[in-house]
């Protein structure tokens, strides 16, 4: 049977608000928690005394703070055969997560995106009904709770998370995963999104907002990173993607300011 790690990355003070997957049911499955202080200095043993611990599970400390670090940690260090990325604010569908394996295994994919749902079981996103190879125009709404790796074949290709980018980043907070599964398609690995759900997540996240002068930079900086080498590709990727969120959140200005990186 395969293995499974789950890969957590929180900072020290949300700890407590890990609710971990049934390992108990599970012997191959493990749980990997990477965390940082959010200082100059490691968690304080305080904090990683509000850490989950329990066989099978285990904490790596880091100072500083930046999300995208923490995931490249984990992607490094995961043991299993597959690798779930995980927020402190996530639960899971263990039904969901075997059948995406199984889906995963008999397709040969690296990476399969999976679908969440919020607090009352609703869909947090219009996701597609069926299975959809993923592309550089079609994985931007991708969240990292959705995403399911197959570990050795993401680290033979060399692929990891830019750093540069995601919570933490100072001007570039968003994106991380949108930019992870276009390296991938870019290294001429197999990715899909099929409509298994994987996760539960609340409402609220860093990728909910739409139209603030800091939000409108960041996003239009992710598509200069996607099509690096290319100097239309991301002009035309952010009409398109600004396009659909016209009345939406975004002005005809903000569209304007959005398309030319403003």
């Amino acid at each position: 049977m395969a293995s499974l790690t789950f890969g957590y990355s929180t900072l020290a003070d949300r700890l407590g608000n890990i609710q971990l997957p049934n390992l108990k049911d599970h012997p191959d499955w493990d749980v990997l928690i990477t965390v940082q202080s959010g200082t100059g200095i490691p968690p304080s043993v305080e904090q990683l005394s509000k850490c989950p611990s329990g066989e099978r599970i285990k904490v790596m400390p880091f100072s500083g703070s930046g999300v995208t670090k923490l995931r490249n940690q984990v992607l490094t260090n995961a043991k299993g055969d597959y690798l779930l990325f995980a927020d402190d604010d996530i639960t899971f569908d263990e039904e969901g997560i075997l059948n995406a394996i199984e889906y995963m295994e008999d397709a040969q994919l690296a990476l399969l995106l999976g679908q969440a749902v919020d607090e009352t079981g609703t869909l947090r996103k219009s996701y597609p009904t069926k299975p959809q190879r993923l592309n550089k125009l079609n994985s931007a709404k991708a969240a990292t709770y959705e995403m399911l790796v197959n570990t050795k074949a993401v680290k033979l290709a060399g692929v990891s998370f830019d750093e540069n980018f995601g919570a933490g980043a100072p001007e570039t907070y968003l994106g991380d995963e949108y930019i992870f599964i276009a390296d991938l398609v870019s290294n001429g690995l197999n990715a899909y999104f099929v409509p298994i759900t994987l996760a539960t997540h609340p409402t609220d996240s860093s990728g909910s907002g739409w139209g603030t002068p800091r939000d409108r930079k960041a996003r239009a900086l992710i598509f200069d990173r996607v099509f690096q080498g290319n100097r239309t590709l991301p002009y035309l990727a952010r009409v398109g993607f600004g396009l659909r969120k016209l009345g939406k959140g975004l002005s005809l200005k903000s569209f304007l300011l959005f398309v030319f990186k403003r």
